[in-house]
């Protein structure tokens, strides 16, 4: 028996929404439609706009007339891209050696069961991300934790509440507007 296969889905990009109000098309032509550029034109989407949308590697494909698997293939291959939206705080524990052997794990399974999500997820309310990092080059200084890009040296598993009540209590200080432009 033949499994059915889905039809093909024509990507018609051009003019869509998402793609006039992102900067998506402006990136790929400052980036001369040169399909030689596609990790940094991934690179300076993600950076634009926080992840890599399904949308935009859609457009760079039909752009750069490729097929959306080479884009997702190069998406998913290095660790950098995000295809999902960050947290608007992001955890990142560093598991390198030298972090390792002093408790990166134990550090990361606490940030698990605090935030109630793995490493690569965000929680339920976008509040939260939680990532991993070989390395950070802070060896000295581990097991390192960056919290919004904010080193934390010589973190233990049971420092992982302060700091998230820390990094709680920074959020709640920031203006209003200046929270709202980052959640934007």
């Amino acid at each position: 028996m033949r499994a059915a296969t889905a039809p093909v889905r024509e990507i018609a990009l051009v003019d869509t929404p998402e793609i006039l109000s992102s900067p998506v098309g402006r990136i790929i032509e400052e980036h001369h439609n040169d399909r030689n550029d596609l990790i940094a034109m991934l690179l300076d989407i993600q950076d634009a706009m926080g992840f890599l949308p399904r949308f935009a590697m859609e457009h760079v494909a039909t752009s750069l007339e490729i097929p959306i698997t080479e884009v997702y293939g190069i998406a998913t291959f290095f660790k950098y891209f995000r295809l999902k939206p960050p947290g608007e705080h992001q955890c990142t524990v560093c598991t390198g050696t030298a972090c390792h052997v002093r408790g990166a794990a134990r550090v990361l399974r606490e940030f698990e069961r605090h935030l109630g999500i793995r490493s690569g997820e965000v929680t339920d309310d976008r509040e939260y991300g939680l990532e991993t990092v070989n390395c950070v080059g802070a060896c000295a200084l581990g097991p390192i934790v960056l919290l919004d890009g904010d080193y934390q040296g010589q973190v233990t598993a049971s420092k992982v509440p302060t700091l998230l009540r820390r990094l709680k209590r920074s959020a709640e200080k920031k203006p209003v507007a200046a929270r709202s432009e980052a959640a934007a």
